[in-house]
């Protein structure tokens, strides 16, 4: 655990769950953080964190949320796709929602490259975010990482991931990275090079399980640990199908537990670990969302009804 850095500050805002945190770095804007909750609201909270204005509303679940070249958000609705929010009129495009002809389940996260292609997850084919938890103890691997061109093509790049999540690009852009939360991996696609076209790990074991992730204003790759390892999901791969399908029926109680946890990690483009983020999880919790801007991280959390932040220096 790093000891540097500041005693973590929580910051509310008007509804639960703001899963994603992203900082706005020019315009009208600047210095201000945008996040998402499951109520569909868009909230801007100013530089000082001293406001919070709800800005649009989706009218579905906002997840993982990205700066659009154009000035609007990029923001992946769980349940509509690839959504583009102005966030000066609270105007709302739609601008992907369907793979092959066949509706998105469980939109998640992107990454847009600097010629505006978006990067973005599909967690999983078969089971929406309501139903997450399902989708881990099942061990489906449907998640996978697909590519929309500034044209309007969509293509699937990588599949059969274990509940793919956070996505971030490097800082060169050689590569884009893709979170597996169910296998505890970060997955590293090579878009330029020798390797380009061939797959590794960027960081093959996680202390925990991962969900977004994002590259930072110091070009590390941020990761967020939403929960420490749970040794039930490994029992859970090798079980009969018919003990899997009891487990997603069981009483809440009973199914696999997500402990309480706020920890970040830092990786370079070699996947060495720069910085590793823990901080007491007595006020705040599941940290889904993570972006370092100039010495401070952000961070979101889908079970809490506010994001954080906590300075480097």
């Amino acid at each position: 655990m790093s000891a540097s850095g500041s005693a973590l500050e929580v910051i509310a805002v008007p509804a639960h769950g703001a899963e994603d945190v992203v900082v706005a770095t020019s315009g009208p804007d600047e210095g201000c953080v945008f996040t998402g909750t499951g109520d569909g609201s868009i909230w801007r909270i100013s530089a000082d964190a001293q406001r919070v204005e709800r800005v649009a509303d989706t009218g579905g679940h906002p997840l993982g949320i990205e700066l659009h070249p154009d000035g609007r958000l990029l923001v992946c609705d769980s349940t509509l796709g690839v959504l583009l929010v102005d966030p000066r009129t609270g105007g709302v495009e739609r601008r992907l929602a369907e793979v092959d002809g066949r509706p998105m389940r469980f939109c998640n996260n992107a990454a847009i490259a600097s010629d505006g292609t978006v990067w973005f997850s599909d967690s999983s084919t078969r089971y929406g975010q309501e139903q997450w938890k399902d989708d881990l103890i099942m061990h489906t691997r449907t998640g996978r990482l697909l590519r929309l061109d500034p044209s309007g093509e969509v293509s699937v790049v990588l599949d059969g991931l274990f509940f793919a999540n956070g996505v971030a690009l490097a800082a060169d852009e050689s590569f884009v990275a893709v979170a597996e939360t169910g296998a505890r991996t970060v997955v590293r696609h090579w878009l330029t090079g020798p390797q380009a076209g061939t797959r590794d790990y960027l960081v093959a074991e996680l202390p925990g399980h991962p969900d977004n992730i994002a590259r930072g204003s110091d070009g590390l790759i941020w990761v967020t640990i939403a929960s420490p390892a749970n040794a039930s999901l490994p029992l859970l791969d090798k079980a009969p199908a018919w003990v899997k399908v009891a487990a997603t029926k069981a009483p809440e109680w009973l199914q696999p537990k997500v402990a309480p946890c706020v920890r970040v990690q830092a990786y370079d483009h070699t996947g060495r670990l720069v910085h590793d983020l823990e901080r007491p999880a007595d006020h705040y919790a599941m940290v889904t969302g993570v972006r370092e801007h100039d010495g401070t991280v952000w961070l979101g959390s889908l079970e809490q009804p506010a994001v954080a932040r906590v300075s480097l220096a």
